[in-house]
């Protein structure tokens, strides 16, 4: 017996030393394997890029393990004054994407991390990119930045692109824009009127102020967004728009100090506080599509805005969830409306502000703006068919868009192979497109590249610049935003408002010094002095 239990213990602890010593060769297998899958994404596959990409020719910086070029990638915009009168911005708002094209050429490589970014500063080859011919190329998944702002348009491909923008872009076409107009006119007339008030208010006896315009538009552009998509005031809307802010500040800040977009799921307390911002929205925003959804159930009367559109297109798939259906769930309904709470509202404010600094700047285009304004109108509110006759506002809106665009850059992502301009763009390759550096490139423009010179756009966009495709503020193509008319529009009303009922200039403690926060803020305001005429 006794031989027996020593015979059963040894087989067990023979086992168990077998099993031990197997799971140890397991582990150190899975461990090798996933340090050689690390290896191939962080090392070897961005070294065979490098060489695919060096040996046709391209030149740019060599990639560093891991960060590749992200410590500069984070160089800001300088916070110190710039000159007045100083639009040489590339330098100044991109240095590292300026530095790079100067350096290496209009087409050269960086690193974002270990994934190779290839800026194109050739119209030509821009062009084919954006005519959306090449299916090899498609928009980047930025899964944070889409949580955590929304997946809007920009960010979709396929069929769902398809069937999300034929329900959206009818509220953006201009007849559906032109029975909106008043709206437009309402909100700018609340904001002239508050103006107005404020220098009357001044008691200084010359019916002037100064004030910092920049909140004052995004109150507008607000204003109009909530009206005209939503159907609402602004300020059953004005925490939306604040988190939003918030969040894309600390999101781009998050973005340009961390090597990987997982280091963004970190409990850090920069991460859980956009992740608190996060929930606050979607909960603001899911309230208001279930409060519409039950008022569209009891028969109550639609508004036919944005939003309406968005629910009316599939009310069934909404409620449920239906993945295959062919209008939107509730989910994409609320990341559709967080995108536009940001997306549509802060281009256009950021366009009507640096239209304001730039009039401000250059007083003579101011007048030569108000007289035609004044010609057109008088001080009666604008027409859609008096402001398709407008000439001069146009060429200045345009040339502020030239000089100072909302966005500094546009992305693609190669996932085949693909030959533009000559070249064969392996799978796996990033593709910038720099607008800011188009926008300021002397042989597009020509020597008086940096001058604010709205004649330029005198006889349209096509002739304004030396190579077709070098104006691309709201991008090109198929994929050319849907909100662009509701920008250029909404920007025209404002503008011809307060020239109707302003004279303005740049205040003493006004500070030129633009930096991007996702679009292109005002660092430090922009304060004006307002003469109510």
């Amino acid at each position: 017996m006794a031989l027996l239990v020593e015979l059963f213990e040894t087989g067990v602890t023979v086992a168990c030393g077998f099993f031990l010593e197997h799971y140890v060769l397991v582990g150190l297998g899975l461990l090798f394997w996933l340090a050689g899958r690390l290896l191939e994404k962080l090392w070897w596959k961005p070294r065979r890029l490098e060489r695919a990409l060096r040996s046709q020719g391209l030149r740019g910086t060599s990639y560093r393990f891991l960060v590749g070029d992200l410590p500069l990638l984070g160089q800001k915009a300088s916070s110190k004054p710039w000159p007045l009168r100083c639009h040489d911005n590339a330098p100044r708002l991109a240095p590292f994407l300026y530095n790079i094209a100067r350096e290496h050429g209009k087409t050269s490589m960086f690193w974002f991390g270990p994934m190779p970014n290839v800026v194109i500063n050739d119209t030509s080859v821009v062009k084919e990119i954006l005519s959306g011919k090449h299916e090899q190329i498609v928009i980047p998944k930025f899964e944070v930045f889409g949580k955590l702002l929304g997946n809007g348009l920009s960010s979709q491909d396929g069929e769902k692109w398809v069937q999300h923008r034929k329900i959206m872009a009818p509220s953006f076409h201009l007849p559906e824009l032109k029975l909106k107009l008043s709206a437009f006119s309402s909100c700018c007339q609340d904001l002239v009127s508050r103006w107005t008030n404020k220098c009357i208010g001044m008691n200084n006896g010359g019916g002037s102020c100064e004030l910092d315009i920049w909140p004052e538009l995004r109150n507008l552009t607000g204003d109009v967004l909530s009206r005209v998509a939503f159907g609402s005031s602004y300020l059953e809307g004005m925490r939306v728009f604040h988190l939003q802010e918030e969040q894309a500040e600390r999101l781009m800040s998050a973005i340009w100090t961390t090597a990987h977009p997982a280091f963004l799921y970190l409990p850090i307390k920069n991460n859980r506080r956009m992740h608190q911002i996060n929930k606050e929205i979607e909960t603001i925003i899911r309230g208001i599509i279930v409060e519409r959804i039950q008022a569209m159930n009891e028969g109550g009367c639609t508004r036919q805005d944005l939003l309406d559109m968005m629910l009316e297109s599939n009310l069934s798939g909404i409620e449920g969830n239906d993945k295959s259906s062919s209008g939107m769930t509730i989910e994409e309904a609320i990341h559709h409306l967080k995108f536009l709470y940001f997306a549509g509202m802060d281009p256009s404010a950021v366009l009507l502000t640096w239209t304001i600094v730039m009039l401000s700047m250059h007083p003579e285009w101011q007048e030569r703006a108000r007289e035609e304004v004044l010609g057109l109108f008088g001080k009666n509110k604008p027409t859609y068919e008096d402001m398709s006759r407008l000439k001069i506002v146009t060429m200045i809106l345009r040339e502020v868009l030239r000089l100072y665009p909302p966005t500094a850059q546009m992305k693609r992502k190669t996932i085949k192979e693909v030959e533009l301009g000559g070249v064969r763009y392996p799978a796996g390759v990033m593709i910038d497109i720099p607008i800011l550096l188009m926008h300021h490139d002397i042989d597009n423009w020509g020597n008086d590249v940096h001058e604010f010179k709205p004649e330029r756009f005198a006889n349209g966009v096509a002739e304004a610049s030396k190579n077709p495709g070098a104006f691309i503020p709201f991008g090109a193509g198929p994929r050319i935003c849907v909100g662009q008319n509701f920008t250029m529009l909404e920007g025209k009303m404002a503008i011809c408002m307060i020239l109707q009922h302003f004279q303005f200039e740049l205040g003493p403690s006004y500070t030129h010094a633009p930096h991007y926060v996702v679009t292109l803020h005002p660092t430090h305001g922009v304060h004006i002095k307002l003469k109510a005429i």
